[in-house]
């Protein structure tokens, strides 16, 4: 197969020499680990002390990694993405609270992206966290099996309403609805929330997606399961494949507390597990569909081969690829610009409160070398093309 992600002129046809500029300097910064760690903690300062630095923010890396703050202000980025064949996936990215009212709020700002969307082709997926709509120790108090009181009770009544809600407006409005994954030690809860909602608005093709964290080595259990489940019951499954986010605190937790981790023992292991998942589905894409969320390219040429050999169609509803926006651009606008389906998480929300978001996107790009090197690399070759 063609190796294609090396075109920089493609993958960087929308950033001004300006714009390129300030990636390369972003990325260099991010490569700096006591950097990010005193950047982040004056920023968060800074912030909090309601300094008048969020013109800075906004000019600089929450323009990179975020599409604006609120719907409407995403939608020029959103036009010129999908002019080069990248659609969008709008995350309102302000994280999640554990008091009633701001849960009730993400629950209408999602809703309110699916009325959105809806009137826009650009933007084929809306998106929610599990604990934007509950509580986290709830989620795992479900988990563990422990028995609620009356008053948890009613507050997990409220979450599956906010699910409930949520899932039948996507599938009235015929929007498919990504439900990202968190820890492990909350996520069986969701999981079964979500595989309730795929039981119920699934019938007739998928609409509802859960995530597997393919770094945890029980995934590919679950997602056998999941497919044996479907087949019995008449539904249909949509999984977003990622490899993970939280890999250091579901270390450190189940050493603290005495628990084999749930992680895979090496990077390979974790690399394998992605690659077996997409292969399962796309080898059972009667019942499965797949977004592929990853930023690493031997495994999305693995899933291009994959649907090369299977004669899958390059625009098949039931295959996409997913990359963050301000990451991998090559990946993306190399696929575009070649007719695949692919979607770019697109962050959205008021910047300070957008703020933990981006601190966490410096602190992963940080701790994975290879990544920020990678960008680093395309980006001084496409500033060589262009003579900046």
């Amino acid at each position: 197969m063609e190796r294609f992600f090396e075109d920089t002129k493609t993958a960087f046809a929308l950033k001004t020499d300006a714009e390129l500029e300030r990636a390369y300097f972003l990325f260099k910064l991010i490569a700096n680990q006591p950097l990010v760690r005193i950047g982040t903690a004056v920023a968060n300062f800074a912030i909090k002390s309601h300094l008048p630095v969020e013109g800075l923010i906004r000019s600089t890396v929450f323009d990179h990694f975020c599409g604006g703050t609120d719907e409407e202000d995403c939608m020029p980025v959103i036009d010129r993405m999908y002019d080069k064949g990248v659609s969008a996936v709008l995350d309102y990215s302000v994280e999640g609270k554990d008091e009633e009212n701001p849960l009730d709020e993400s629950h209408r700002r999602v809703i309110d992206i699916l009325n959105f969307v809806k009137e826009k082709e650009a933007i084929p997926f809306a998106v929610f966290k599990p604990t934007g709509f509950g509580r986290f120790a709830l989620f795992q108090k479900i988990g563990e099996g422990k028995e609620l009181t009356i008053r948890e009770q009613d507050e997990w009544d409220r979450v599956v309403n906010r699910f409930d809600s949520a899932c039948r407006k996507a599938h009235q409005l015929d929007v498919a609805l990504l439900i990202d994954a968190e820890e492990s030690w909350m996520q069986d809860a969701a999981d079964d929330l979500v595989t309730d909602m795929m039981r119920k608005y699934n019938r007739k093709k998928p609409i509802v997606y859960n995530t597997l964290q393919m770094y945890r080595h029980d995934r590919m259990d679950f997602l056998r399961r999941l497919h044996r489940q479907a087949e019995e019951e008449d539904f249909y499954v949509g999984v977003k494949l990622v490899r993970g986010a939280y890999m250091e605190k579901e270390n450190e937790r189940a050493e603290e507390m005495g628990y084999p981790t749930p992680i895979c023992p090496t990077k390979e292991a974790t690399d394998h597990n992605y690659d077996e998942a997409v292969d399962y589905v796309v080898e059972h894409l009667d019942r499965l569909a797949v977004f592929s969320g990853t930023h690493n390219e031997e495994s999305s040429y693995r899933l291009l081969e994959l649907m090369e050999e299977k004669g899958i169609e390059k625009d098949d509803f039931r295959v996409w690829f997913g990359q963050l926006y301000g990451m991998s651009d090559h990946i993306s606008y190399n696929l575009g610009a070649r007719g695949y389906n692919v979607a770019k998480y697109l962050p959205f929300g008021p910047v300070k409160d957008v703020m933990p978001y981006l601190i966490r996107r410096a602190e992963e790009n940080t701790s994975v070398a290879g990544q920020t090197s990678r960008e680093l690399t395309l980006l001084k070759k496409e500033r060589k093309r262009r003579k900046v």
